[in-house]
Formats: C-alpha cells, structure tokens, sequence
C-alpha cells in the first residue's frame, strides 16, 4: 500500500542526517545573504527607517526561501547524477516518483523554512510594523516547496555543475533584486514589469507583503505560485519517469 509520509522521508533520511551534522554550517549559509540585504537594504538605504525595513523584511524573507530552497535541491541533486551515481539507485528502488520528488525536495523546504523564520524574528525586533499570522508561514511554506521543486528539476535537466551555476546566474540572481523584493516593481518600464510581474518570485513577494503587513493576499498571485509549483512538479515527473536526466 502507498505510505506517502514514509517514503519521502526515506528518500529524504540522508539529506537530512547531513544537515543535522553541518547544522551551523547550514545554519550559516542560509542566513548569510539574506542578512547582508537586510543590512545593506534594510538599514543602509533608509538609514533605519522603520516603513522601508517593514516593507524590504518579506522581499528578503521570499529571497531566502527562493536561494535556500532551489541551490540545496539542485546540488544535491547534481551531485548525486553526476558525480556519485546515487540517484539512478533512488529511482530504481521499488517506490512512487512522486516520493522521490518531495524527498528531494525536503532539505530545501527546511532550509527555506528556517531561513525566513529567523529573517522574519529579527525583522520584528528591528520594526513593530510587521503583521504575522498563519497566512505569511503558509506563505512562505507554499514558496519553499515552489522554489524546492524547481531546484529539483534543474538539478534533473543541468548535464554540468557549470550549466547549473549558469542557471542560477541568469534566472535566480536576476529575480532576486527584479521581482518587487526591494522596491516596488510598478517603477519598472510598463513592459519590463510585465515581465518581472510574471517571475514567481513576484508572487511569492506580493503574498509575503500581503500578508506581513494585515492586508488581504491577492488570490491571482496564490493561484500562480501554485501553478508555478505544479509546472515544475511535472517537469520532475517527466524527467524521472522517461528518464531524461
């Protein structure tokens, strides 16, 4: 019978023993980026301005979430293809693809989870203008498992560590300052935001905002970071299941 829970976590027990042995490592790592660009954008644009921080804390929670979520799921994944030849064994073992999919997936969740947490902790020391309810956490939940998902499939389709690193060059570092995590995206060109507002960092920004700050969340931009999701989900699917990784 089909125990979902317990095989995600199977496929996920060595990803996690390994950040339970590098936990301040990992811990570092994650909240070394994000930390600058509270610093750096938080403080040193507004000079401690209490609006801006209030308003630049979800952008740079969404940030960690995206990082942290998409390199721990697309390296690991690269590594094990390319170098360890670990995971055609995981894809052989007598379990659903699906599984295989979110275990993969589960050492970005966390990482993605904990980052923004502790963003978010400080953040509410730094300003009282920040609002958190269940919806930021589920949020922020929903833009880790995104971001995972996506780690995943470019972890699957990179034939090189330099075509991921490529990857991240030109599509994460891009939505990073892009997509409305700093400033407001309707000072773009009409056409860039478009584009910039099509990014699903851009949803995951909106929906943090929204909701850190008491107002209702756009539901296009719910509905969006849910497609995104399930996009990515089946382009993992495929992969695995016609082998073209």
């Amino acid at each position: 019978m089909f125990n979902f829970p317990s095989e995600v976590f199977r496929v996920s027990y060595g990803d996690l023993c390994y950040m339970k042995h590098n936990l301040v490592q990992t811990l570092v790592s994650t909240l070394v980026g994000p930390l600058l660009y509270l610093l750096a954008f938080g403080y040193g644009m507004k000079a401690g301005d209490t609006e801006y921080i209030a308003y630049v804390i979800p952008g740079i929670v969404a940030i960690s979430s995206m990082n942290s979520g998409f390199s721990s799921s697309s390296q690991k994944i690269v590594i094990q293809r390319l170098f360890h030849s670990s995971f055609d064994e995981l894809v052989l073992c007598p379990m659903h693809t699906s599984s295989v999919i979110f275990g993969k997936c589960m050492l970005g969740i966390i990482r993605g989870l904990a980052g923004g947490i502790i963003i978010l902790g400080l953040g509410m020391i730094l300003t009282p203008d920040l609002f958190v309810d269940y919806r930021f956490i589920l949020a922020l939940l929903m833009s880790s498992v995104m971001f995972s998902l996506l780690g995943v499939s470019a972890g699957l389709l990179a034939n090189s560590t330099p075509t991921l690193s490529l990857f991240n060059s030109i599509i994460i570092l891009p939505m990073s300052f892009m997509c409305g995590t700093l400033f407001d995206v309707s000072s773009l060109p009409e056409i860039v935001s478009y584009i910039v507002w099509a990014l699903p960092l851009s949803h995951t920004t909106s929906v943090l905002r929204d909701a850190a700050s008491g107002s209702a969340v756009d539901p296009v931009s719910v509905i969006m970071i849910i497609v995104y999701a399930a996009i990515f989900y089946a382009i993992c699917y495929i992969v695995i299941r016609k082998k073209l990784y």
